[in-house]
């Protein structure tokens, strides 16, 4: 070994980003593994050390001791032993060192893979350590390529894979573009670190306002739930733990700047910031925002909440397809039904209009008349028959 090895050995170091320690530890185990090849057995025990310095290196083999040598690759005679060890007992391991050797084509060849193994492995073991660290992290990626539905962005030292459950829907990827991701999980394979990596992931709204709102890492105000339809719209409940302090406009910030800020890293993904409360009802109420309610009736016991809009606002509190009713019962956890009500008391008046007397038709003016007249007649006529019957005539006076 010579100072062209050792500047080789630094080369490495500083191309892979791996200690000295690692590669010097790969090269022993080639070294050694050269060793069996040319002039040992695959399975005898055999240890290289090797000089950082000057890149020396020192090869020690051990054999047990016996009486009588049946395999010289694994065992040592007593004699031969004590020449190495005065203390040297049948039965015991002996290690010693071995002169070094001229290695062959093959046995260098053999150095050289298992070099180039060993470094390999060095290096996802140290990838996989730094970026298990990265787990529930926001980091800035470049999409390398699209297979099939998965993309596979560039992170550094590494790449990670997006799946399409991952994605964010109608939102189009293509080489070079820069994006945020969220870092879901870091896995071991066989072919190394799998970094999982998404877009859509309600966590990734949390961090991405851990990065805009300082309050948050202080406690001031904290996210205390987050329900999200990526790509479409998010509802997250914000709680204050100062009474000073509005939960909801320190996330929105100065003319919407912060809520802006991470819309903007989700391709103007909506977001409604609620506030959070104990009181269920309450809850419920924010969560359907905007919508005004009337009244929340609450069912412990199924954990169902009937909620009660008003009839304009009811398409409103549903939300289109469903969404906000289903987000709201997302973010609070309870079940929540949509019932319209009549605030305007349209129906209670329809009823009571029923339910009051009918008027009676109006009479004919004339027919009353004539009707009134008839009635006059047939009175005088009947009175005046009445009186032509009381009263004796003039005439028959005169006779009697």
């Amino acid at each position: 070994m010579n100072q062209q090895f050792i500047g080789a050995l630094e080369q490495i170091c500083e191309e892979k980003g791996l200690s000295k320690d690692i590669v010097l530890e790969a090269i022993e185990a080639a070294l050694a593994a050269a060793y069996k090849k040319d002039y040992g057995d695959r399975d005898q025990e055999v240890r290289v050390a090797l000089d950082p310095d000057s890149g020396d290196a020192r090869i020690f083999v051990t054999k047990e001791v016996a009486k009588e040598v049946e395999d010289p690759y694994l065992q040592i005679s007593l004699e031969d032993a004590k020449k190495h060890d005065p203390k040297a007992k049948v039965g015991v391991m002996v290690e010693y060192e071995e002169k070094n050797k001229d290695f062959g084509r093959v046995a260098a060849q053999t150095a050289k893979q298992v070099i180039v193994q060993r470094i390999r492995e060095a290096e996802r073991e140290v990838v996989f350590t730094e970026y298990s660290d990265k787990e529930d992290t926001i980091m800035n990626a470049v999409v390398q390529r699209v297979e099939g539905n998965n993309v596979f962005v560039d992170l550094g030292r590494a790449s990670g894979i997006m799946f399409p459950t991952d994605q964010i829907r109608n939102e189009h990827y293509y080489p070079g573009q820069r994006l945020k991701v969220y870092v879901v999980r870091v896995e071991q394979t066989a072919k190394g670190p799998q970094i999982v990596v998404s877009r859509s992931h309600p966590n990734m709204i949390r961090k991405l306002f851990e990065m805009e709102v300082p309050e948050i890492e202080n406690g001031t105000v904290e996210i205390m739930g987050i329900a999200r339809e990526a790509g479409q719209r998010t509802k997250i409940a914000v709680k204050s733990n100062a009474d000073s302090v509005d939960a909801v406009g320190t996330f929105v910030g100065g003319r919407g700047a912060r809520v802006q800020a991470v819309m903007g890293d989700l391709g103007e993904e909506k977001i409604d910031i609620i506030s959070y409360s104990d009181d269920t009802a309450q809850y419920i109420t924010n969560a359907l925002s905007p919508t005004k309610v009337i009244s929340v009736k609450i069912d412990e016991e199924e954990k169902k909440a009937v909620v009660k809009v008003p009839e304009d606002q009811l398409s409103l509190a549903i939300g289109r397809q469903g969404q906000n009713v289903r987000l709201a019962a997302k973010l609070t956890g309870w079940n929540v039904d949509i019932d319209g009500a009549d605030d305007a008391h349209i129906e209670e008046t329809a009823e009571a209009v029923e339910d009051a007397p009918k008027p009676k038709r109006k009479t004919n003016l004339e027919d009353a008349i004539i009707a009134a007249t008839a009635a006059e007649e047939e009175a005088v006529e009947q009175s005046t028959e009445k009186s032509d019957n009381s009263e004796p005539k003039a005439d028959d006076q005169a006779t009697e």
